[in-house]
This record gives C-alpha cells, sequence and structure tokens, in this order.
C-alpha cells in the first residue's frame, strides 16, 4: 500500500496547522497530568510497564480517567496488552473517541485504525508526527486524571513529536534492563529528556532476575544492579525492579495485565510500590485521587478484566 492511499484510508485529514494545535491545547487542557514511559532500546518491556502502570491508576481512580496514547506507529502492542485486539476508534462530528479497555481506560492506538494485523506502517518522520498531532487533537479524550504515553524505543521522530506538542509534559518514566547493553542507550534517553526540559520521573530496572514460579529460586539473568548503579550516576530517582516471571509474558500475550492477574506475584508487588512512587510525584503537581474505587473493581471477571466498552460518549 502507498504512502499517500494507507494515509487515506486511515482516515488522516487534512487542514490547517495553527487550527488543529489550537484544539490540541484545548483536548490537552482537560488533561491534569500526561506522561510518556520511554527507553532506549526495544525489548526492555516497556509497553508492559505502560499497560501495569496505567491499570494500577485505573483501580484506584473513577472509571474512565485514566487514558494511554499508544504513540508506537510502527510496532503498536498496547491493544494486545489489554486485551483490546480488534477495537476501533468511534467517529463522530466531535471528533474520534478512544476505544474503552479494562476498567474503564481509553486507548487510541494506530492499530485500531489498520485494515489488518498485517498491514505494516511505512511511512516516514512527517507524517508519523501528523499522525501523532491527529491523536492529541481530534481524538475526544474528554476530562482525564492521567495520560499515558507509551513510545518507541529510542529518541527518534515519535518522541521528539509528543516532547515538542506537549511542552507541559509532567514527566517521564525510563525502562531498562541490568544489562550494560541497555544501560549505555538509556544514559541517552536521560540526556535527551534533559536536553528538552523534561522532568524524569525515574528509572524501572524490568527483567530484574528470574523469579523461579515453583521454588521462588533468583537467579540473575541479565547481571545485577545495573539500574540503581546507574541511576545513582546520572542523579535520576531509581523507582524500583520488576523480576522477570514467565506468567508476565503469558499474561501479555493473553491480554491481562499482570498487576491484576497476577496481584500476590513478587513482580506485581514490585510494581505497587513502583506506581506508588509515580502517584507520589504526580500528586506533588496537582492532587490525584487514588482512592480505590470498589464499585467499578467488583465486576472484574476470573480472569481479571472488565471490557468496559459500553459505548458512551464523554464530553467533546
Amino acid at each position: 500500500m502507498g504512502r499517500v492511499a494507507q494515509e487515506q484510508q486511515i482516515g488522516f485529514k487534512r487542514e490547517g496547522l495553527e487550527e488543529q494545535e489550537k484544539r490540541l491545547r484545548e483536548r490537552m487542557s482537560r488533561v491534569r497530568h500526561k506522561v510518556a514511559v520511554i527507553s532506549g532500546k526495544g525489548g526492555v518491556g516497556k509497553t508492559m510497564v505502560t499497560v501495569n502502570l496505567a491499570v494500577a491508576f485505573a483501580k484506584k481512580s473513577t472509571p474512565g480517567k485514566v487514558g494511554i496514547l499508544d504513540a508506537d506507529i510502527h510496532g503498536p502492542c498496547v491493544p494486545r496488552m489489554l486485551g483490546m485486539k480488534g477495537g476501533i476508534l468511534r467517529i463522530s462530528p466531535m471528533g474520534a473517541f478512544p476505544a474503552t479497555g479494562p476498567l474503564g481506560i481509553k486507548v487510541v492506538s494506530i492499530d485500531f485504525l489498520l485494515p489488518s494485523q498485517e498491514t505494516p506502517v511505512i511511512w516516514r518522520g512527517p507524517l508519523k508526527m501528523s499522525a501523532i498531532r491527529q491523536f492529541l487533537s481530534d481524538v475526544t479524550w474528554g476530562d482525564l486524571d492521567l495520560l499515558l504515553i507509551d513510545l518507541p524505543p529510542g529518541t527518534g521522530d515519535e518522541a521528539l513529536s509528543v516532547m515538542q506538542l506537549l511542552p507541559e509534559m509532567d514527566g517521564v518514566v525510563i525502562v531498562t534492563i541490568p544489562s550494560e547493553a541497555s544501560q549505555d542507550v538509556v544514559r541517552k534517553v536521560v540526556m535527551f529528556a534533559r536536553e528538552l526540559n523534561i522532568p524524569i520521573i525515574g528509572l524501572v530496572e524490568n527483567m530484574s532476575g528470574l523469579i523461579c514460579p515453583n521454588c521462588g529460586t533468583r537467579i540473575d539473568v541479565f547481571k545485577k544492579g545495573g539500574g540503581e548503579t546507574m541511576s545513582r550516576e546520572l542523579g535520576v530517582d531509581f523507582l524500583g525492579k520488576i523480576p522477570l516471571d514467565p506468567r508476565i509474558c503469558e499474561a501479555s500475550d493473553e491480554g491481562v495485565p499482570f498487576v491484576i492477574n497476577q496481584e500476590d506475584s513478587p513482580a506485581a508487588k514490585s510494581f505497587a510500590e513502583i506506581a506508588e512512587k509515580v502517584w507520589r510525584f504526580l500528586s506533588e503537581k496537582g492532587n490525584v485521587a487514588m482512592k480505590t474505587r470498589t464499585e467499578h473493581i467488583l465486576g472484574i471477571d476470573k480472569n481479571g478484566l472488565s471490557q468496559a466498552a459500553d459505548n458512551k460518549e464523554v464530553d467533546a
């Protein structure tokens, strides 16, 4: 599929940049907190952190107040990890509406706009920036307590576009693994955020040792302590470690966030501590409603999901 043909099929429209940016500012002014999740390299579990952080917030807030923008144009994974494959964005005269996932999480992803799962997005930088701008300006997000933005690895077009379009970003969460190869590229991400004057909320070390699900023995597959050492060297807060657990991979493939399905596991407990530190950071910038809402958690099924696609349109 050619680039122009694909753009038309996905449904992007051309209009004045000034009008679009005005609408972007209006829409984003209704989002209390905006946090990007970023990594220096692929394969470190960045999307897993984004999805489970969103679920952790959604469990403690009013339904419909947490959103995820899947800004990975070429490799969108958020829909699969939330059990939303095949979802769509509803269109109305007021704009597009996010798909609704577990616990009322609002999700926008290029994956919802592609004609098939095999369709690649073959775009250069300017078109990717245009798509991200439209995700922020033409989608009726409504009033959100938190919008998490899942960025592709590195410091390229998508990351730069989001930082330029949202200069009021609350901060970034950086994901790494203990290996030295990952540490080298994460240093570049830290410098990237500082160059753009984006606060760094902290560093998460994923795959921090393998925990045997049978005996509980820990094996340091990718070395040990790299994230904490790098945090000290760079003067960045260390948010915590998430151990390797085969059940995390299974949960992601099945579309069941592990903080719900495996809430008693060491990984889920570590992530709860990480989420608490992020909440604390955001609370200092503005009050975040974190009182658990039992009325919308009681309806979760045995897999921990409540696919609440109730088709209720939010205010424009």
